[in-house]
């Protein structure tokens, strides 16, 4: 059991130091996947597209940096700038939306909180992680404790 534990928070451990020492790349790889989830966004709905309209609505931003990052998408040529952006949806009508200059009144226009949202939440992640192994570690330390008492305590036969 102890040997289990052991494994279990060295996979803990090493987790932890390498998302909190890597977190630059995932936030270059994030950019640059979302940024793909852009230019194949499209109207049929498909996983990566409502995950985009999710990120869009729930952190209230629009794009990779910012709105006009939809002007380079296919979809902005068709439609304009997806409704999950719209600050109000009563208030968005599609023309506004394939105007940017329209838009820009319409939409989220703050950089995109994600990376933010990561960064700031990144340190609650790690001291979580590490509370986590301190208690495997007490249970390392209490299994090995127990299996010195019953290898001590030899039982009398009767």
């Amino acid at each position: 059991y102890a040997m289990l534990l052991s494994l279990i928070f060295l996979i803990v451990l090493v987790a932890a130091v390498v998302g909190f020492v890597f977190r630059h790349e995932i936030k270059t790889n994030f950019d640059s996947n979302l940024d793909l989830a852009l230019k194949d966004y499209n109207v049929t709905g498909d996983r990566h597209s409502e995950a985009v309209d999710t990120i869009q609505r729930t952190l209230h931003c629009c794009g990779v940096q910012n709105y006009s990052d939809w002007e380079r998408t296919e979809y902005f040529t068709q439609r304009g700038i997806p409704r999950s952006c719209c600050k109000s949806q009563d208030d968005c009508s599609e023309e506004d939306l394939k105007d940017l200059s329209k838009a820009k009144l319409k939409v989220f226009v703050d950089v995109i909180l994600v990376m933010s949202t990561m960064e700031s939440k990144m340190s609650v992640v790690a001291g979580i992680s590490f509370g986590i192994a301190c208690f495997q570690l007490v249970g390392i330390i209490l299994a090995c404790c127990l299996s010195q008492y019953i290898t001590n305590n030899q039982y009398e036969m009767v």
